[in-house]
C-alpha cells in the first residue's frame, strides 16, 4: 500500500467559515484557495483514482496556520471545525482517508492542549500538526512547550509544517521578501531552525518518546550534514556573548545524533537526488512516503506521481521500500 502521510484538505464547513473570517487572504492563503480538489471531494477522488486502489491519504489542513486568523476565541472555533470535519471524512471514507492529523489553536496555551486531547482521545486523530513558528515565536517557547510533553505522553507524533511569508525580508534594507524566496528557500530554513531549537532545548533528552515528522525531508538539514555534524560539535567557538559550550556539555549526544531522531517525509516535488540524500541521512526507519498533494502545477496529481516514481527507483531493499511506503507510518500512527 502507498500510505501518503502529509496531504492537505479543507473540510467544507471549515472552508466556508475560514472565508468569512479572512475573505481577502494573501500569499499562501490565496494559493490554497485556487486548487479545486483541496475542498472538492469529487475532484479529489478523481485524482486519487489515478494511483490505484492501494493509494490512500492521511489528511490535514493546509497553510496558513490557524493562529493567523484571529484571537483565541476565533482559532479555537476554527480548530474544532477543522478537526470535526476531518474526523467525519475519515469515518465516511476510511479507505481513501485512513487517518487525519489535528490542527490546534497555537495562540491559546490552554486551548491547544485541550483540543489536542479532544482530537486524539475523542475524534481519533493520529497526531497533531504544528507550524515552525507561532506568530513569529519559537515552538519551544514557554506557552507551547507543554505540547511536546503531552504528545510524548500520548505517544503520538507531531507533524511539523514550515511557515514563513513575504513579510519577512531577505535583507535588512528591504521591506519584504521578493521572488517568492520566502517560500523556495525560506521554508526549508524555517524547518531547520525549528529543528535546531528542539534539539538545543534538550527536548529529546527530556522526552525520549517524542516523535516529530518534518515536512520536505527535514528542510536543509540532510544537505548540511557537515555543518550540523563537525560544525556544531564546535558550538560556542563562534560566539562571544554567550557560553554555548556549557549547553554542548549538557547534551547527552552529539547535536547531529538528535537531528537523526526526527522523522522526514518524501515531499520533495520530484527531486530524486535530494530524496537519496535525505534517506541516507535519516535512514529507512525514519523516512515516510508523502507527496504534499495537491500543491503541484497540475493541481493535485503531479507531485504524487513523481514521488511514487522516485520511491520506486530508490536503490533499497523490498523491506526498506515497504517501511517508506507504509510500514513506518503504520507503526507511528498505530494503524492496523
Amino acid at each position: 500500500m502507498k500510505l501518503d502521510i502529509f496531504n492537505h484538505l479543507f473540510p467544507e464547513k471549515f472552508y466556508h467559515r475560514m472565508l468569512q473570517v479572512a475573505p481577502n487572504g494573501k500569499d499562501m492563503h490565496k494559493r490554497v484557495r485556487e486548487i479545486p480538489c483541496i475542498v472538492n471531494l469529487k475532484e479529489r477522488f478523481r485524482i486519487m483514482d489515478q494511483f490505484g486502489p492501494d493509494y490512500a491519504q492521511v489528511i490535514c489542513l493546509p497553510s496558513p496556520p490557524i493562529e493567523v486568523f484571529g484571537p483565541p476565541a476565533v482559532t479555537n472555533e476554527l480548530a474544532r471545525l477543522a478537526n470535526d470535519g476531518l474526523a467525519e471524512l475519515v469515518r465516511r471514507y476510511p479507505k481513501r482517508f485512513p487517518a487525519f492529523v489535528a490542527s490546534l489553536p497555537m495562540n491559546d496555551p490552554k486551548g491547544l492542549l485541550r483540543e489536542a486531547r479532544r482530537a486524539i482521545n475523542d475524534l481519533g486523530a493520529v497526531g497533531v500538526q504544528v507550524f515552525t513558528n507561532v506568530l513569529g515565536s519559537p515552538l519551544t517557547g514557554p506557552e507551547t512547550l507543554p505540547l511536546f510533553e503531552l504528545m510524548a505522553k500520548l505517544d503520538r507524533p507531531i507533524w511539523m509544517h514550515p511557515a514563513r511569508g513575504a513579510e519577512i525580508p531577505d535583507y535588512r534594507s528591504e521591506k519584504k521578501s521578493h521572488y517568492e524566496i520566502w517560500w523556495t528557500f525560506g521554508w526549508p530554513y524555517e524547518t531547520s531552525v525549528a529543528m535546531a531549537h528542539i534539539v538545543f532545548a534538550g527536548l529529546f533528552d527530556r522526552f525520549p518518546n517524542l516523535k516529530i515528522i518534518t515536512h520536505h525531508m527535514g528542510g536543509m538539514v540532510p544537505y548540511f550534514e557537515g555543518r550540523v555534524g563537525p560544525g556544531w560539535d564546535q558550538l560556542g567557538k563562534r560566539t562571544s556573548d554567550v557560553d554555548y559550550t556549557k549547553l554542548l556539555r549538557k547534551l547527552k549526544r552529539r547535536p547531529i545524533d538528535y537531528f537523526r531522531m526526527f522523522y522526514a517525509d518524501t515531499a520533495l516535488f520530484g527531486a530524486l537526488e535530494a530524496t537519496k540524500c535525505g534517506l541516507k541521512f535519516f535512514g529507512a526507519d525514519h523516512v515516510m512516503f508523502a507527496s504534499d498533494a495537491p500543491f503541484d502545477p497540475e493541481k493535485g496529481s503531479m507531485y504524487t506521481r513523481t514521488t511514487i516514481e522516485i520511491v520506486d527507483r530508490l536503490d533499497v531493499s523490498p523491506e526498506e521500500r515497504y517501511k517508506i511506503y507504509e510500514g513506518n507510518a503504520r507503526r507511528l500512527l498505530k494503524l492496523a
